[in-house]
């Protein structure tokens, strides 16, 4: 409630300053974020690292699947070998969620954007409809978002078998379903938060693209 609260005198503060509040809930979405860059920054990296040895970790549940506790002995040396943590992609985002809980409470419930439009939404607190098909309303921002929700499970590395993988795919669907009728503040909150996600994440890769790169570059002219 209080982190609610705080973020709600923000959101106010950030309206006074540039006279919207389409405009700052965008603002202070990029600031949660960049807030939480490095945390987001370590998880990736350590889910990177999973999805790595995920395959030896496989070959190791097929070779010990009758011997649990050797199997779970055999995963923490190659984990030490690896230096992998199997926990470090959770930690980080579990430090996270109570932020994204107030955010979410605050842009669901902010009285201060009921009858405001923004961009093609006419009111931040409620649906933002810009059409009917068949009597089914035309939500785009909530439609972006699942979109969005798609290209970020391909970037994201993952440890999971792809039973997982696939049952995580159906997620995006779930969603779009449960979350259809969401207000289009939060569904802004989303969606750019979601693009900010995609965009660490290619930067991310670049960066450690580039940097082995940079390195046999220097090898080799030393």
């Amino acid at each position: 409630d209080y982190l609610a609260r705080l973020l709600l005198w923000v959101l106010v503060q950030l309206k006074g300053l540039c006279g919207s509040y389409g405009w700052s809930i965008i603002i202070m979405t990029i600031l949660v974020r960049l807030l939480f860059w490095p945390a987001t920054a370590k998880a990736n990296a350590s889910m990177k690292k999973m999805s790595k040895v995920q395959p030896q970790i496989q070959a190791l549940r097929e070779k010990y699947k009758d011997n649990p506790q050797m199997l779970n002995a055999k995963m923490m040396e190659l984990y030490r070998t690896e230096g992998v943590n199997p926990m470090g992609g959770c930690l980080p985002i579990l430090l996270q969620i109570p932020v994204f809980f107030a955010l979410y409470a605050t842009l669901d419930g902010a009285v201060e954007l009921r009858q405001v439009p923004f961009w093609w939404s006419a009111d931040l607190a409620a649906p933002d409809t810009v059409a009917h098909i068949f009597g089914l309303p035309i939500n785009p921002l909530v439609i972006a978002m699942t979109l969005l929700m798609v290209v970020q499970q391909r970037l994201t590395p993952t440890a999971m078998d792809p039973m997982q993988q696939k049952m995580m795919m159906v997620m995006p669907i779930v969603m779009l379903f449960f979350l259809y009728n969401l207000p289009s503040g939060l569904t802004l909150y989303w969606t750019v938060s979601q693009i900010f996600s995609i965009l660490q994440m290619l930067l991310q890769k670049h960066y450690n693209t580039a940097a082995p790169a940079q390195g046999a570059g220097s090898a080799q002219k030393a």
